[in-house]
């Protein structure tokens, strides 16, 4: 059973009695679900996950102050808390994980002020183009239960994926630093016998490329130790992440220098066909450089189009 199933099992086995029981006057008013930090938002926690903090729990999230009190909802935290410390075989943790709680009795506004720092959901284009992608993912994974208000509803739908012109933009960064560092700087520090930084080159090549593969599907890219996993499900170019993968763990010399340059390009390729497909460049080349500023050409705005190309990266 993965985490979210334990979730939704410990909501309807424990959390919704009580709430039904011990306060009626707040089923029209509470959401409750799982999402956020942890691989069991995201779906990829296994055996490893167990270690640390992973239990049976929900986010209850309350509206304001001005809906729900201050003491309803301690009250209500008090009865989160002695909901049974045992569920299906495993241990409730009386200790909050390093970051915050992660479970338990919520405000609304702290949680989305604490992820992409808008209380209500509602970024500018600055927070659009700076907030941490990583926190875009994390306040739209997992899944609610129920929402009484529909307010978590209709702010996680709001920020559930980046205003076009923001997503054009980051990609356009992301595809040149992809043609620096691979279609250019690879073989450059090779040639200066850098191998080092030839590696660094590589590096630096995948992590924009991934970012971009995240961009082309309109989906946010997690946390770096869960991109590969992401990367993987996406319904297109997942088949680049054993590329990349491949880039990062092997060395550079000799012939498999060469390889790994002619995988760089055959990705390159595999990125330019999908920014073809989606018509949002006008470059015909194989060159990544001229793909990015052709997809700054195509942004709409103005003052977006006109901020430097790695503004948003």
């Amino acid at each position: 059973m993965n985490g979210l199933e334990l979730s939704e099992r410990f909501y309807n086995e424990c959390v919704r009695p009580m709430l039904s029981e011990q306060f009626p006057e707040l089923s029209a008013l509470v959401a409750v679900g799982l999402f956020g930090s942890g691989s069991e938002c995201f779906g990829f926690d296994d055996g490893v996950s167990t270690d640390h903090d992973f239990e049976p729990g929900v986010c209850i999230l309350l509206p304001d102050e001005s809906i729900v009190d201050r003491q309803t909802a301690f009250r209500l935290e008090r009865a989160y808390y002695k909901l049974p410390k045992t569920f299906l075989g495993y241990r409730r943790s009386a200790i909050a994980p390093v970051g915050g709680a992660r479970h338990g009795v919520l405000r609304t506004a702290d949680v989305f002020t604490e992820k992409v720092g808008a209380p209500d959901g509602i970024l500018t284009l600055s927070q659009w183009l700076t907030v941490p992608e990583h926190a875009l993912a994390e306040a739209t994974n997992g899944r609610l239960f129920f929402d009484g208000l529909g307010e978590v509803t209709r702010i996680r739908e709001n920020l559930s994926r980046y205003p076009e012109d923001v997503r054009l933009k980051k990609l356009a960064g992301h595809l040149l630093l992809m043609a620096q560092s691979g279609q250019y700087n690879y073989k450059r520090c090779l040639a200066h016998g850098e191998t080092g930084a030839a590696q660094l080159a590589v590096h630096e090549f995948v992590q924009h490329a991934m970012a971009a593969a995240f961009l082309l599907n309109g989906v946010y890219q997690p946390y770096y130790k869960w991109s590969f996993r992401a990367m993987r499900r996406l319904p297109k170019l997942s088949l680049l992440a054993e590329t990349m993968e491949y880039l990062l763990t092997t060395d550079n010399e000799g012939e498999l220098a060469e390889t790994k340059y002619d995988m760089i390009e055959d990705a390159a390729a595999d990125v330019i066909d999908a920014l073809q497909s989606q018509g949002i460049t006008k470059a015909i080349c194989g060159d990544l450089e001229k793909h990015a500023y052709s997809v700054n050409d195509a942004i709409e705005s103005g003052d977006v189009r006109n901020l430097h190309i790695l503004a948003a990266v």
